[in-house]
């Protein structure tokens, strides 16, 4: 398993890469604009993980900027920690055998996300490209929020 990224919604991309960037020194190594979902995805990296963000496509902060959102409430603003794993089932299959909830199952055999104890968003991407899709997950659906 390798760590990714953390994600944070931002309700002002110019005020908040003015942080990351003009006042923290990370800088801006990806950018992704979804007309049809509405959003802006800003990835950051610190100047001293820029060689670790770009060999592993790993940055360090995601930036979501959803484009009709006003305001989050109730910690939304924080989206989740993602992990990238070497089989996608055979990690939610441990982790369901373990009692844990599988929020968002791997349906597509790229993407999973559970929860931490305390409700925190932990996203789980297949490394490389994504395994063919199989049960049970084809036919899992999402429990709860991720």
């Amino acid at each position: 398993m390798r760590f990714l990224h953390t994600m944070i919604r931002v309700s002002s991309l110019t005020d908040t890469l003015h942080f990351f960037c003009d006042l923290l020194g990370c800088q801006e190594i990806k950018r992704t604009e979804n007309k049809t979902g509405r959003y802006t995805l800003v990835y950051l990296a610190a100047p001293e993980d820029l060689d670790t963000a770009e060999q592993y496509a790993a940055p360090l902060i995601e930036l979501t900027y959803n484009w009709d959102e006003n305001s989050y409430a109730g910690g939304r603003n924080f989206g989740h920690i993602a992990f990238s794993v070497n089989n996608i089932y055979d990690i939610c299959d441990r982790l369901k055998k373990a009692g844990m909830v599988i929020n968002r199952p791997p349906r597509d055999g790229y993407m999973a996300f559970i929860r931490t104890p305390d409700g925190i968003s932990i996203e789980l991407l297949q490394k490389g490209a994504p395994l063919l899709p199989q049960e049970p997950w084809i036919s899992q659906d999402n429990i709860g929020q991720w």
